[in-house]
């Protein structure tokens, strides 16, 4: 190897594994921090909703099971109307909740965090049958003011906080429950 090869950090020795390093960190730092910030979107939620002011009601009152066994999920406009027909406050959310939403029998365009891919198939019924406690699995927001930001993958518009499988798998696996895939999958 010529002497102008080590000197420009090309050859062999500490210049090249240096080069070699930095880049290995670059590509690292690239594909931790900024391709998900690319990936994903922040929107927020069209209204604050805040859990912590209807602790006078039960989390069943607007989530519950159907008798088929299938969830509700985020509750319609008229189960809010049951309550807000007109404003319980003067927060610029409770108003634009009347003016907007329950005024105009417009359903509220929420975000839901815990869409799941088209493919699963998934049933609340068994797990409330265990009286497994929904802060398991999803966050728990008995005291939550606020709502959290919506992160939306930009290419499967999926929510960034969808649980994934392999969170069902270890549960799966803990309690001794099958993991087969036609279980979730149909």
């Amino acid at each position: 190897m010529n002497k102008d090869a080590k000197k420009d950090g090309f050859g062999k020795g500490a210049g090249g594994l240096i080069i070699f390093f930095a880049g290995l960190i670059l590509a690292l730092v690239s594909g931790w921090v900024v391709f998900p910030n690319i990936l994903y979107s922040q929107k927020t939620q069209p209204l604050n909703f805040s859990h912590a002011a209807h602790q006078d009601s039960t989390c069943e009152d607007c989530h519950y099971l159907r008798k088929d066994g299938s969830y509700t999920g985020v509750p319609r406009l008229e189960k809010c109307i049951e309550c807000h027909e007109s404003p319980m406050g003067d927060t610029k959310d409770e108003l634009k909740l009347v003016e907007t939403y329950v005024q105009n029998n417009r359903e509220i365009p929420w975000l839901v965090y815990s869409w799941q891919p088209d493919n699963v198939y998934f049933s609340h019924a068994p797990h409330n049958a265990k009286n497994i406690k929904c802060a398991v699995c999803h966050r728990d927001v008995a005291q939550e003011t606020t709502l959290p930001v919506f992160r939306e993958n930009r290419l499967t518009g999926y929510s960034g906080s969808t649980m994934k499988m392999e969170v069902c798998e270890k549960c799966h696996a803990r309690e001794g429950t099958t993991n087969s895939c036609e279980l979730c999958h149909k």
